[in-house]
């Protein structure tokens, strides 16, 4: 990477020891290629990866970074992690994300998203080395309430289904934690460690190859030359990159460990594309069959199901007004670059993918860069 793109986010992590849970998922796989790029050192707590194949073996991460297999409920294991390697930051993203699952397993859905958090959260704040805690919940966290404005930080929380309610719980369990009088009540000492809770709307990108999400089944169907089956065509969604949270992420841990009032940052705040990231399902997928050539996978519309929710946006005005955060990439950026990533995997398996991710890396900060964003001067 260049210098101005390794001096992203004030050079802040270049040599930081930086704990990421749930580093084996999507995101968490492009969170860690992203810290390795800007230098940091990169412990990864999590269980296996749970699709075959995964951004996180494509990538070699298992090489990368210092990988350590263990569930986020396991409260001991993980403070046997936590003391060893004594990091500086934790950026907490394991979780049980599947809607599906949830329907499924809702009982074990609660456990990972509610009580994994506060396992994270309760050894940071007793520890005497963790600066910041970034906790990754979703924009499902918000009561949908079926209005067609974006979701703001102050909304009501609260879920119909076990997937929605634990991130509802998570919130408001991260929200105790994050006042001092909880934490001085927890340790009896005046030191207070910044915590904030992120929530990101619907996030695209390669290397996602989880069951029943769109873009990883439209991917598939090129590739294999099928036609796209679409179930909702007409849902809007608000569609961002994988990078563009992750990059709020990262600026949002910089500010909490290295603001000068620790609790300045410590609250809920939204990560989302702009307006125009709001699109249809059809739209999206027309998209990526014109950004990767796909004569032999005609669109098929089947029945339309009318109970999903039509849409769910996320008010990001918080971020760009306090984190001077916004979304880079517009629809076609996106789409294009993840078309590209899958593109390239399929046409090429002995594709070096983690220097292709670092690349697109690369590419998105210069746009950002471009953008005048604050966390890529």
């Amino acid at each position: 990477m260049s210098q101005a793109s390794l001096a992203a986010f004030g050079n802040y992590y270049a040599g930081r020891t930086v704990l990421v849970t749930g580093h084996t998922g999507f995101k968490g796989s492009w969170l860690c290629v992203w810290l390795k790029a800007l230098g940091a050192r990169v412990i990864g707590y999590a269980l296996p990866p749970i699709t075959e194949p995964s951004m996180f073996r494509l990538c070699g991460l298992e090489q990368q970074l210092t990988h350590v297999v263990g569930d986020i409920r396991d409260h001991g294991h993980l403070a046997q992690v936590i003391a060893q390697h004594r990091p500086e930051i934790i950026i907490h993203l394991a979780a049980q994300a599947l809607v599906v699952e949830s329907l499924r397993n809702p009982r074990e859905t609660f456990e990972v998203n509610f009580m994994g958090s506060m396992n994270v959260l309760d050894l940071a704040v007793r520890s005497d080395f963790v600066s910041a805690v970034v906790a990754i919940t979703s924009d499902k966290c918000y009561r949908n309430v079926g209005w067609e404005w974006g979701y703001r930080e102050i909304d009501p929380l609260g879920g119909v289904e076990a997937y929605s309610a634990s991130k509802a719980a998570a919130e408001n369990g991260i929200g105790a934690y994050q006042h001092p009088a909880f934490q001085a009540g927890m340790t009896g000492g005046p030191r207070v460690v910044p915590i904030a809770s992120a929530r990101a709307g619907n996030v695209v990108g390669g290397g996602d190859w989880s069951e029943g999400r769109l873009v990883p089944d439209v991917a598939r169907a090129i590739s294999a030359r099928r036609p796209i089956a679409l179930r909702s065509p007409n849902a809007t969604r608000p569609w961002q990159h994988v990078l563009e949270p992750l990059s709020g992420y990262l600026w949002l841990g910089a500010k909490l460990a290295t603001a000068a009032e620790p609790t300045r940052y410590a609250s809920g705040w939204n990560f989302g594309p702009i307006d125009r990231g709001v699109h249809p399902v059809l739209d999206v997928v027309q998209r990526m069959v014109q950004a990767w050539p796909a004569p032999d996978s005609p669109i098929e519309v089947g029945h339309v199901d009318m109970s999903e929710a039509m849409l769910l946006a996320l008010d990001c005005s918080k971020a760009r007004s306090h984190l001077g955060w916004s979304a880079s990439w517009d629809i076609n950026q996106t789409v294009a670059a993840t078309a590209g990533w899958y593109r390239r995997y399929y046409e090429d398996r002995n594709a070096d993918m983690l220097a292709f991710s670092t690349g697109q890396i690369e590419q998105y900060i210069a746009d950002a860069r471009a953008l005048g964003q604050a966390w890529a001067r």
